[in-house]
């Protein structure tokens, strides 16, 4: 297969560089990634100035843009075949819940979907990962069942690994999103100047967490896969919107 490898971490980042030489023993695979971190830049396009590629001494494509650009670019624009596939990590930190809405990574892959490709999210449970070669192996794992039966063009994996060594790993489980409790509030701080600047506070803690959903799963040390879809209908409201439009 030809892969298309990104993130938002950054084109040095290691899960990228770790996951582009395990895969590559087997597999094409070319990396089309962000010049620097992008994290929390979501499915956002770049669209006020052009875009800038350049290659890396290792080969890889390096944009100064979001994501979503290095996806969008690379199939509609900078290679010259499509690709099979697009993969996108391995991130450092989790992304479940509602982390999907703001994830970078989440977003590279939904724009390979939204480009007709089967695609895949990959993520260490911590900031800090150890154990790199564990989300390398659910992967490749991952993919090696692809070969044999392909998956709905609808669907996007967002997988989620457990920073353990691959011995302790529970298993493969296919979960819901949990979902998280409000934010933590912005952190107020001033500048040198005088004048007040803000971070924006940590997500809030687990909220629904039980059985089912990816938070559990990772919490008992299975690799969580989470089937995701780009129509964001709210299906079993729109009888119940239409009695409230038209009565």
């Amino acid at each position: 297969m030809h892969i298309l490898l990104s993130n938002d971490d950054g084109y040095r980042a290691p899960g990228l560089e770790k996951l582009a030489t395990a895969l590559s023993e087997s597999d094409l695979v070319t990396v089309v990634a962000p010049d620097r971190d992008r994290s929390g830049a979501s499915n956002s396009l770049t669209l006020e100035r052009p875009v800038r590629v350049n290659m890396a001494e290792n080969g890889f494509y390096f944009v100064n843009g979001t994501p979503t650009d290095c996806i969008h670019l690379a199939i509609t624009g900078l290679l010259d075949e499509d690709p099979d596939m697009v993969i996108s990590g391995i991130n450092a930190g989790a992304n479940m819940g509602d982390d999907v809405l703001y994830s970078g990574t989440v977003a590279a892959a939904m724009e390979g979907r939204f480009l007709g490709l089967p695609a895949i999210a990959v993520s260490m449970t911590s900031f800090d990962p150890l154990h790199y070669d564990t989300g390398v192996k659910a992967i490749t794992s991952i993919i090696e069942r692809l070969r044999d039966k392909s998956l709905p063009q609808t669907s996007i994996l967002n997988v989620n690994v457990p920073d353990v060594h691959w011995s302790e790993i529970s298993g493969f489980k296919v979960t819901r999103l949990g979902n998280r409790h409000k934010s933590e509030g912005v952190i107020r701080q001033t500048d040198p100047r005088g004048h007040s600047v803000y971070w924006v506070g940590p997500p809030g803690s687990a909220q629904d967490a039980g059985e089912g959903t990816d938070f559990h799963a990772v919490e008992h040390n299975f690799i969580s896969i989470t089937p995701l879809q780009t129509d964001l209908t709210r299906y079993d409201s729109l009888q119940e919107l239409k009695d409230w439009l038209y009565r």
